[in-house]
């Protein structure tokens, strides 16, 4: 098999030539048909995220076909298109788990961080954390709803039922997560860097109510704002956006630090929650939603062996969408 491996944080990767991975109990081997690259694999490569395992294949927005499976695995499952997501494994008995709280397991285990992704031809996934996909499906299409998508719809979850909704951060989840609401029936405004009308119009296209930089204020108060720019100064600015009883969510697993705010602005019963990893339930309500939803990704083909240029791309917003490794 082929993979793209980070030997080193902050360096670039290098492909590699390795062995077939062999399925073990409970475990499937994909044929991998896509990758997303998300904000995460930055994250994890630029030294963001600690410990990572290193050498490491990055990746973990994966839409494959069943080739191997290990022991105790149904045999239904070969030769079917699932996605693996960024939660690999979870314990099991610790106190989230046993409470419904999986994405907050005390023993994690993370695809593309403390085991292989999918940034290769082949990666070996607990059967368990495998989503069974449509055979129709497009890959390519498909591979951000495994992260962008599902994180996109648990960040919605906690935001609440408000109908006016500001996204910061118009990138892979925002312009997922803006189609289910317009399907919904909200008014969405979007926030984008400032200067970047390519976004702003991209907004507007998937049905927007509002577009511009991030720096200004929305038309009218929203009753959520959820931000997936991973930059600490949006909160300031997206609390002063939402009303009175209003929610902002954070919906990156890094952001810079928070800078100093004036009490009041988090006053009025305002208030500001994080979304951690996902649950598969999310992936269970999600996938219905997105299918009833008409969403569809714009996507950025890659070879597998251009991941680097990939990732520079995505850190350098140089696209609307995702960006997608196909080996």
């Amino acid at each position: 098999m082929k993979a793209m491996v980070l030997r080193e944080i902050g360096r670039p990767l290098v492909l590699e030539e390795r062995p077939e991975p062999l399925p073990g109990p409970g475990e499937i081997r994909l044929r991998i048909e896509a990758c997303a690259v998300c904000r995460t694999d930055l994250h994890v490569i630029d030294g963001d995220l600690p410990h990572p395992r290193l050498p490491l294949v990055p990746g973990h927005e994966i839409v494959g076909i069943v080739d191997a499976l290990g022991e105790g695995v149904d045999p239904a499952r070969l030769g079917r298109r699932v996605g693996i997501p960024w939660l690999g494994h979870t314990c099991g008995y610790c106190s989230y788990c046993r409470s419904g709280a999986e994405n907050l397991c005390d023993e994690p285990v993370f695809t593309g961080y403390t085991r292989d992704g999918g940034f290769a031809t082949h990666v070996v996934a607990d059967s368990d954390y495998a989503f069974d996909l449509d055979a129709n499906a497009d890959p390519v299409s498909t591979a951000p709803l495994l992260c962008a998508g599902l994180i996109g719809w648990r960040a919605l979850k906690k935001a609440g039922e408000g109908r006016a909704i500001g996204l910061y951060g118009f990138g892979a989840a925002a312009h997922i997560l803006m189609q289910i609401c317009a399907w919904q029936g909200r008014s969405v405004y979007a926030f984008t860097r400032h200067g970047d009308e390519a976004a702003q119009r991209f907004a507007l296209e998937l049905g927007a109510k509002w577009a511009g930089p991030s720096d200004l204020p929305p038309p009218q108060p929203l009753d959520a704002a959820i931000i997936f720019a991973p930059a600490g100064d949006l909160v300031p600015s997206a609390l002063r956006a939402v009303r009175k009883g209003g929610r902002v969510v954070c919906g990156g697993i890094h952001m810079s630090d928070i800078p100093h705010m004036p009490y009041s602005i988090l006053w009025q019963e305002r208030s500001i929650t994080s979304v951690a990893n996902l649950t598969r339930e999310d992936a269970r309500e999600f996938f219905p939603v997105a299918c009833a939803a008409g969403v569809t990704t714009r996507t950025r083909a890659y070879p597998l062996t251009r991941a680097n240029e990939a990732l520079d791309d995505l850190r350098n917003g140089r696209f609307s969408g995702a960006a997608v490794l196909v080996p």
